[in-house]
């Protein structure tokens, strides 16, 4: 195919930020080609570029053997249909299309050929004398490609411009676009940051993220084939684990090794390891190369998506002291003040890191007036020290209402988990009846009040804490001691089935070397 347009290192700024970092990209005749990736990654900035309504800082642009830079949008053999469509409200469905037309001052009988013929493309004969206003969302957007088209551009830019249709009438004209792009036979160039339309409709996929391209291939190759973890996730669903590549055709994951496809990486080096969920099979146990434990089912209509654990997480436990609050009354100044117990990381006030405020916070210190007006803490006095025992501290309001707790600085019980590089921490702590029983999200309310926390054991980042286990029922908690236990997730597998489950049942998986993809890591990535 002849090549139409030359992206040559296109560097574009907006405010001091960089939105495209040096992009280069061909795009050749005839072809429907996609720009794929999440806001902000710099797809339509570089669709403006191409259509002349942004100047790039640096670099070229080519159109058919030409440099375009300097020419202005209406002398550009492009057009565009925008997500909001632009239409004229005061014009009938035939003017809308015409509007370009007459700019051009063609004659009315050339103008009537082309614009019905137009008509008949988008399926919209019989509707010429239509206000636009009263059209659906399709058919407008039927009426703006309509209008885009009848100039005869060599290139039509799309941005997102199913964004503002229902899911069904999306699909539908999904399948419309590809088809009037083979009708007219010339180059679609489409931005989206949905994954199903790009691979849908598109000849060549081009996933951008940051201001650079991440890979160029058809949506086959895309989808098979992605060269990193990023363009994995971003097409389609995706298992993607940590593994070593011992050598080729060789991958080891979940601690046992498999046999793959992959070859030409360096002996035992780090990688992701791929695996699509429809790519597993659901086997009994005996006969699986892994086994787990359903933990979630949900129905898709036409299959079901389970979550099946492997491996367990990492987990902390802790104790839950259920205690009633009595508030303290100073009648001579018809105040009230109440506080709870704590305990206090000694790290913590070893590197400084903990306020008065931060005090106030975990005791749940508070003070209100006789008509139940909060009055603030102004006089918080302590002994605390940055070793393991018991102190107390004080909180008071201006009047001198005051409250003594206890503190209990212990030191960090740490669980790490060398094998898989979690460490997890979390406190004992007080609460209140009135506290658990008041609170709209217990899981998370109960990781705020035990300080729980996990991260990477190589590089400190955070790992997140997927399950919090406890027996008790919130709305009815009594007085007493409770163990609350955080995990993170172990390795958990995303499965497209037909078959049925429950959760909690246990099931064996199955993968073979053709569903097993090895890509290398990002560069940065341990």
């Amino acid at each position: 195919m002849r090549k139409l347009i030359e992206f040559r290192n296109i560097v574009k700024s907006f405010d001091g930020q960089v939105i495209l970092k040096g992009v280069n990209l061909n795009i050749y005749e005839n072809e429907f080609v996609t720009l794929l990736g999440p806001s902000g990654c710099g797809k339509t900035t570089l669709l403006r570029i191409l259509g002349g309504f942004l100047e790039q800082d640096e670099g070229t642009v080519i159109f058919d053997g030409k440099c375009i830079d300097k020419v202005p949008p209406y002398k550009r053999e492009i057009n565009t249909v925008f997500q909001k469509y632009a239409l004229f409200p005061h014009m009938n469905v035939y003017d809308n299309i015409a509007f370009g037309l007459r700019i051009k001052k063609t004659g009315e009988d050339i103008i009537a050929q082309k614009v019905n013929r137009m008509l008949s493309l988008v399926n919209l004969e019989g509707f010429e004398k239509r206000n636009v206003t009263k059209l659906s969302g399709g058919q407008q957007q039927r009426v703006a490609i309509a209008r885009a088209l009848v100039n005869e551009p060599n290139v039509l830019l799309l941005d997102e411009p199913l964004g503002a249709l229902d899911l069904k009438l999306r699909k539908e004209m999904q399948r419309e676009l590809k088809r009037i792009q083979q009708e007219v036979g010339i180059t679609f160039i489409y931005v989206t940051h949905d994954q199903e339309e790009a691979l849908t409709m598109s000849d060549k996929i081009v996933v951008m993220n940051a201001g650079e391209i991440e890979q160029i291939g058809t949506p086959l190759e895309i989808y098979n084939e992605p060269e990193n973890a990023y363009v994995a996730r971003f097409i389609g669903e995706s298992n993607i684990v940590d593994g070593v590549m011992r050598e080729d055709y060789r991958v080891r994951f979940d601690e046992r090794e498999f046999e793959c496809r992959d070859f030409g990486f360096r002996q035992n080096e780090p990688v992701d390891v791929l695996i699509r969920p429809e790519d597993i099979a659901i086997v009994d146990p005996a006969n699986a190369v892994m086994r787990g434990e359903v933990k979630s089912v949900v129905f898709k209509g036409v299959h079901y998506e389970l979550m099946v654990e492997t491996r367990t997480g990492t987990s902390k436990t802790v104790r839950m002291h259920v205690v009633t609050q009595h508030d303290l009354y100073n009648e001579e100044n018809q105040e009230k003040i109440s506080a709870n117990d704590f305990y206090v990381d000694s790290e913590d006030l070893i590197n400084n890191e903990m306020t008065d405020q931060d005090f106030v916070s975990i005791a749940n210190a508070q003070a209100w007036d006789i008509d139940d007006r909060d009055i603030s803490l102004t006089r918080i006095s302590h002994n605390i020290e940055n070793k393991p025992g018991i102190y107390s501290i004080t909180f008071g309001t201006d009047k001198r209402t005051e409250i003594t707790v206890k503190v209990y600085v212990v030191h960090p019980e740490y669980v790490e988990d060398a094998r898989h590089n979690i460490g997890i921490s979390a406190l004992d702590f007080f609460i209140t009846p009135d506290e658990i029983m008041e609170s709209m999200a217990i899981s998370t309310d109960l990781k705020t009040w035990a300080s729980a926390e996990a991260w990477n054991l190589q590089d400190d980042s955070p790992v997140e804490i997927t399950d919090v286990k406890f027996d008790f029922d919130p709305a009815e908690i009594q007085e007493g001691v409770y163990d609350i236990t955080f995990s993170t997730r172990g390795r958990v597998y995303k499965v497209e089935t037909t078959s049925a489950h429950e959760e909690g049942d246990r099931v064996g998986l199955n993968i073979g070397p053709d569903d097993i993809h090895v890509m290398h890591k990002a560069v940065g990535e341990s």
